[in-house]
């Protein structure tokens, strides 16, 4: 029959008293976190979105000093005891590391959600400040990491600049990449929903995700579209989704023969667009007469919707178009159509054959 040590009982019943604590500590905050994350859930905003990102981590670290404290009374006098403190503290970095990335996502979320309408601020930025916040934490995680093993910052740095020269060279078209995403979450030519196209290449659609390396378009076909951010380096982007308002410029004909009644139709064409209730009349309106065609009166209308919505402003459109030709037929004319007119004169002997003898 084994028999134990006064000191190693005194040990087992240390490690199971701690192992016994950090579980019921750990169960009640996880109890009071979900209770009080339930209570938040109906009002949500940041306070709830804090309750959830520490659910876990604060478990982690509940179990992390738990462990930590047994395993430091269960190795006390062994060479393994000097790596418990090393440990401990990576271990509390981590936890806090994963409770302030999942902070930071989780507000990112909220801001979005909460902004929507509001005007505030958008998808795109609220995105690139939680990505930048998220590495930066990483970063000065890792150097905490380090340095808690007896890595000397000043070396690690150093040789990561040395590191940064040659990635650099090596990876010239993932920095050029990344660069493309932080000039466009800078600059802001577009964001997340938005509608562009490019003059210079074959790019048009929605704009759906803005990456560190890929921008992801949907295109009208509804097809994903991927970008590479350093292509906006060097093309030209037409953001339309941007738009004040849509312009409705289109050329009439009427025939010669109205020649007499285009100037009445011009005026009453200007009058009606000028008390349409979807016409901006605060910008320019012109309706003129423009060239003499060959065969019609060519006069033209140029005006602007309130409207940026392209299924509304097609049915604004088509109902200028409608009045237009109601104000022709109003004043006694036609549009006119191509035609040729060929003149005899009267000594001229036309001889007439069949198409088919």
């Amino acid at each position: 029959m084994l028999s134990i040590s006064q000191d190693a009982a005194k040990t087992l019943a240390w490690i199971f008293g701690v192992i016994v604590v950090t579980l019921l500590v750990g169960f009640f905050v996880r109890r009071s976190l979900i209770s009080l994350s339930q209570r938040m859930q109906a009002t949500g905003g940041y306070r709830h979105a804090t309750v959830v990102s520490a659910l876990g981590p604060a478990r982690s670290l509940i179990w992390v000093l738990g462990l930590s404290s047994a395993a430091e009374v269960a190795l006390l006098g062994s060479q393994l005891g000097d790596w418990v403190d090393p440990i401990r503290e990576t271990g509390v970095v981590l936890s806090i590391t994963w409770f302030v990335i999942r902070l930071v996502r989780n507000y990112e979320q909220a801001l979005i959600s909460g902004s929507k309408g509001s005007g505030r601020i958008d998808r795109t930025t609220a995105e690139a400040i939680g990505r930048l916040l998220r590495i930066a934490v990483i970063i000065t995680a890792t150097l905490i990491v380090l340095q808690t093993f007896g890595f000397s910052l000043s070396g690690v740095l150093a040789f990561g600049g040395v590191g940064g020269i040659a990635v650099g060279f090596a990876a010239k078209d993932l920095l050029s990449n990344f660069f493309g995403g932080f000039f466009i979450y800078t600059d802001r030519p577009f964001v997340v929903g938005d509608w562009i196209r490019s003059p210079d290449r074959d790019i048009e659609g929605t704009v759906e995700h803005i990456g560190w390396r890929l921008t992801r378009i949907r295109t009208f076909d509804k097809r994903p579209l991927y970008v590479p951010n350093s292509t906006f380096l060097s093309i030209a982007v037409e953001n339309p989704s941007r738009m004040t308002n849509r312009r409705i410029y289109e050329t009439v004909g009427v025939r010669y023969e109205d020649g007499a009644r285009i100037s009445g139709i011009i005026q009453s064409v200007e009058a009606m667009l000028r008390a349409h209730p979807d016409i901006d009349t605060s910008q320019t309106l012109i309706v003129n007469l423009n060239k003499f065609g060959p065969s019609s009166l060519d006069f033209f209308v140029y005006t602007f919707t309130k409207t940026t919505q392209w299924v509304e402003y097609h049915s604004i459109k088509q109902d200028v178009m409608l009045r237009i030709l109601q104000i022709i037929e109003d004043a006694g004319g036609e549009c006119a159509f191509p035609t040729t007119t060929v003149h005899l004169s009267k000594d001229s002997q036309v001889e007439w054959k069949p198409l088919n003898p």
